[in-house]
């Protein structure tokens, strides 16, 4: 069965969010909303991959080898001058969230697909709860993105 693959990449891909938001919250820790919220997110996240830790089992999925997923590439800088200037940083940091953020919300939706399917209540009751709170990820992440995006790209 191929949900195995989707609760490992999903398991992966919210715990490479949790560790980008709590960097975001870090390097802009100057930034009030940023540090206490993305640091909220990032407990979300955390719970997201804790709850697929208790799930994957039931799908041949040995908990050991969620505990240590491998990195993701989303890291890399994307806009030029970003290492040197603060705000191009941060808003290079907000759409690296973003995109990351959607991503997860669609990869539990596409779960919440596969969970009909099988007709896994207890699947599709994580998958629904946590795509509502992967969305209220990237709508915070796109708010910001807003707000900072006018005062920057015009300096």
């Amino acid at each position: 069965m191929r949900l195995a693959a989707a609760l490992r990449e999903l398991h992966r891909s919210e715990s490479t969010l949790a560790d980008e938001l709590l960097r975001v919250a870090d390097r802009h820790s100057d930034e009030v909303e940023v540090r206490h919220v993305a640091g909220d997110l990032a407990y979300w996240s955390r719970e997201h991959a804790h709850e697929i830790t208790g799930i994957a089992p039931r799908y041949g999925v040995d908990p050991a080898e969620l505990e240590h997923p491998e990195p993701s590439e989303e890291g890399q800088r994307e806009l030029p001058g970003e290492g040197s200037d603060a705000d191009l940083a941060l808003l290079a940091d907000l759409r690296r969230v973003y995109r990351m953020s959607a991503g997860v919300a669609l990869d539990w939706d596409l779960l919440g697909q596969g969970a009909q399917v099988v007709a896994d209540a207890e699947l599709l009751a994580a998958t629904e709860r946590c795509r509502a709170r992967a969305e209220r990820q990237m709508r915070w992440a796109r708010g910001m993105l807003k707000t900072v995006s006018p005062q920057t790209l015009a300096t």
